[in-house]
């Protein structure tokens, strides 16, 4: 703090002020350019925040939009299935009775 107060009296000193500022008047001018880096830090912080929230929940968006056309295909592939093990199960039933026929014509045969 007595460097920046010493700084400021070199900087006016330097423009031809002299010895006209006061300490007051210097403690006040180095309280108001602290205040104002620490506004215009905040206000980045903020900025910058929002702006990974907005992309944090533009990924999450993306990923539930994936899930669900994952999803969507999970389905369409279990309905592909199911039809397929139904004509499974019908073929199945179709040989069993055909096999059954030809046991007992060879029955009817000895």
């Amino acid at each position: 703090m007595i460097e920046t107060v010493f700084t400021l009296q070199l900087f006016a000193q330097a423009n031809g002020a002299g010895n006209s500022t006061s300490w007051p008047d210097a403690t006040i001018a180095a309280t108001a350019i602290f205040t104002g880096v620490a506004m215009i830090t905040a206000i980045v912080v903020v900025i910058v925040w929002q702006g990974l929230a907005t992309w944090r929940s533009r990924m999450v968006i993306a990923r539930e939009a994936a899930y669900q056309r994952l999803a969507e295909g999970m389905a369409e592939t279990h309905q592909a299935t199911l039809e397929e093990l139904r004509k499974a199960t019908a073929d199945l039933a179709d040989l069993r009775q055909r096999t059954a026929e030809l046991e007992r014509m060879l029955k009817e045969v000895e």
